[in-house]
């Protein structure tokens, strides 16, 4: 049978807007994937052609080296986004299946769609970043309104229509709602700290001094989230280490911020800064400078080592859930064959007695 967006039932006429155009549900999903088809058609010329991979007005030697306002925010944010996709995505499979007729493409072609605007739009911010070519971030921003309108749409004709709460479909849609509209919003800040748009005099904003030296490899502090998190920035050394040993030419120095000197400095600057002119004789203490001066990286550190040391237990205990559902399952097996053989031992004994009468 051939595939249709809104289905090929017999008997009904899915394109009727006679009750109202809003009150089609097919209409409803169709004009959800309007902003997605818009950004994949404006963005794929920018990436592929390449006015947002690299900017005439910069020559460096390193790909990612500027971060707008809300950076970490805009990448976690994405990853959300994505991960909401996919379960929209998932249960418009599940509700075509348990429809039992015609494939009804309305139900998870949007969600597939946007898992892929999703994708390309964290694509697309890299390679803006990378430019830092600003301006471009606005067609980001056409997006995120016209996503977050239709979204909106489509949760207040839920709502008249009595699908609450209690429905799946309802919270993903109202979890795209906010998602979409706090990235709108990420995208409003950067317009109001960067004014690359709407304003008179933009900001222009320098690359680190740091990535000004040929000599600094060590990138950690100035890659987007993911290669932090995945150290993607450390493949090309290594790749080399493969082929041939590392030499301490290929590390290179390390920022000036991570340098031995300047932690010395800003540890001695906090330790002087407990000396008042009432008590120049009191000591300072020690811990406290160390808090003044590294308490945010400690205490983020020492957070994600409990997380760490907690989530070690979720290996064991999925290994346990395992082992007791295949006990079940076995245990449920030899109950069957007991009561089959339950069964043939009483018809045997029912069948002597016949015979014997």
């Amino acid at each position: 049978m051939a595939l249709s967006f809104c289905g090929n039932d017999k008997g009904i006429n899915p394109y009727s807007v006679v009750q109202g155009t809003l009150n089609n549900g097919c209409f409803v999903d169709a004009l959800n994937l309007v902003p997605h088809v818009f950004l994949l058609f404006i963005t794929f010329p920018i990436l592929f052609i390449g006015w947002g991979s690299q900017s005439s007005k910069v020559q460096i030697h390193h790909n990612t080296w500027l971060h707008f306002p809300g950076h970490n925010m805009r990448w976690i944010l994405t990853f959300s986004l994505l991960f909401v996709h996919v379960c929209e995505f998932a249960e418009g499979i599940v509700s075509d299946k348990m429809m039992l007729t015609t494939t009804h493409l309305h139900l998870f072609l949007p969600a597939f769609m946007g898992f892929i605007a999703a994708t390309t739009s964290v694509v697309y911010y890299h390679n803006i970043e990378t430019s830092n070519f600003p301006k471009l971030l606005l067609v980001l921003f056409i997006y995120w309104v016209l996503a977050f309108i239709t979204k909106s749409i489509k949760l207040w004709k839920f709502a008249s229509h009595e699908v609450g709460p209690q429905h799946l479909r309802f919270c993903i849609t109202a979890l795209l709602v906010l998602l979409y509209g706090l990235l709108m919003a990420v995208e409003i800040n950067v317009i109001r700290v960067r004014k690359y748009v709407f304003f008179a005099n933009p900001q222009k904003v320098k690359p680190p001094e740091d990535l000004q030296d040929l000599g600094v490899r060590f990138l950690q502090p100035f890659v987007n989230l993911l290669s932090k998190a995945t150290y993607w920035w450390m493949n090309p050394l290594i790749i080399g280490a493969h082929k041939r040993p590392i030499e301490l030419k290929k590390i290179g120095k390390l920022p000036i911020a991570m340098r031995a000197l300047t932690n010395y400095l800003k540890l001695k600057d906090a330790y002087e800064d407990q000396r008042t002119a009432e008590d120049p004789n009191k000591a300072p203490s020690i811990w406290r400078s160390m808090y003044r001066a590294f308490g945010r990286p400690i205490l983020l550190s020492s957070t994600f080592r409990y997380l760490a040391d907690l989530l070690g237990f979720a290996g064991p205990l999925c290994i346990c859930g395992i082992v007791k559902y295949l006990k079940k399952d076995k245990l449920s097996e030899q109950d069957k064959a007991k009561v089959g053989e339950e069964y043939l031992e009483g018809k045997t004994q029912i069948l002597a007695s016949v015979e014997m009468l």
